[in-house]
């Protein structure tokens, strides 16, 4: 489905006036977009990683459903926080795969 960028303004400004169906009705519009997005930043990872795009994109969604600060604006904005979200959670995950790797989850006793 291509959306034109008017559209997905509508909905995201709906969105910011408390509007849940809005945020439901944008997702469907722009998740072509968010998974070409998430397929690139997926490309650039190891080998054999846990996540895969839709996966990706789902921690993508359970993060932006309780944003309230961001005053959305247009849809690069949207896209830009989205792509920003993604690299945060593949870096959130290389750090607790390396916490772990580095004896992160390993109980601490006194001497």
């Amino acid at each position: 489905m291509v959306a034109q960028p008017a559209q997905v303004t509508r909905l995201l400004l709906a969105w910011n006036r408390g509007d849940a169906a809005a945020f439901d009705e944008l997702l469907p519009i722009v998740y072509s977009e968010l998974r070409r997005l998430a397929r690139s930043y997926m490309a650039r990872e190891r080998r054999g990683h846990v996540l895969q795009p839709t996966a990706l994109i789902n921690e993508v969604y359970l993060r932006l459903v309780d944003v309230r600060q961001v005053q959305w604006q247009n849809r690069a904005q949207f896209v830009a926080v989205c792509a920003r979200l993604m690299r945060r959670i593949l870096v959130d995950a290389a750090r607790s795969r390396r916490s772990t790797k580095r004896g992160g989850q390993a109980q601490q006793v006194p001497f």
